[in-house]
C-alpha cells in the first residue's frame, strides 16, 4: 500500500505574525547568531530554546579547524540544557541561520540531519513534542509542531 507523508507546518512571512514569546525567541536566536564562531564556513547559526518553566537559553555554531570537531547551534544549546537541567521540558526551539553576509535571497534554514536526530532524542526522552521554528534575517519563519514533521522516518530507542 502506498502512503503519502504529510508534513504539517505553518509559514509566517513576518515575525509580526508571531506572538510575544515567539518574537522574543526570534530576537534571542538572532543575537546568539551574531556570537557564532564560523571562521571557515562564514555560515552563522543561532538558536534560542524555551523551557517549560519559562527560562530561555541560547546556542550558536562553533567551528573547529579539525573538522568535524565543531558543533551546530542547536546541539550546543540542547546538550548544555541536557547537562545542566536534565529534567526540564523543552517547549520550543527557534533557529536562525545563514551566511555571515546575509542576502535577501537566503531562505529560512532548517536544522541539519544531526540536529534533527538530536532534537528527536530530546522529544522522545521528555515524551512531549518540541515546537521547531526556523527563520532567516528577513523574518520569514516556518514552524513545525514536532521534529517528527522534519524527520518522519526517525530512529529512536525502540529500534534497539
Amino acid at each position: 500500500m502506498k502512503k503519502d507523508i504529510q508534513i504539517g507546518y505553518e509559514h509566517f512571512t513576518s515575525i509580526g505574525e508571531l506572538n510575544e514569546t515567539e518574537k522574543l525567541l526570534f530576537e534571542k536566536a538572532k543575537q546568539a547568531r551574531e556570537n557564532g564562531y564560523a571562521p571557515y564556513s562564514n555560515f552563522l547559526v543561532g538558536c534560542s530554546v524555551l523551557l517549560e518553566n519559562g527560562e530561555i537559553y541560547t546556542g550558536n555554531n562553533q567551528e573547529n579547524a579539525a573538522y568535524p570537531s565543531g558543533l551546530c547551534a542547536e546541539r550546543t544549546a540542547l546538550f548544555w540544557i541536557g547537562a545542566n537541567f536534565p529534567n526540564e521540558i523543552i517547549s520550543k526551539i527557534f533557529i536562525i541561520g545563514g551566511p555571515r553576509e546575509f542576502s535577501e535571497n537566503t531562505p529560512p534554514i532548517p536544522p541539519c540531519g544531526s540536529c534533527r536526530q538530536s532534537l528527536m532524542e530530546y522529544e522522545t526522552k521528555q515524551n512531549k513534542n518540541i515546537d521547531v521554528y526556523f527563520s532567516n534575517l528577513n523574518e520569514e519563519v516556518f514552524k513545525v509542531n514536532s521534529i517528527k514533521d522534519l524527520l518522519p522516518f526517525y530512529f529512536d530507542s525502540t529500534f534497539l
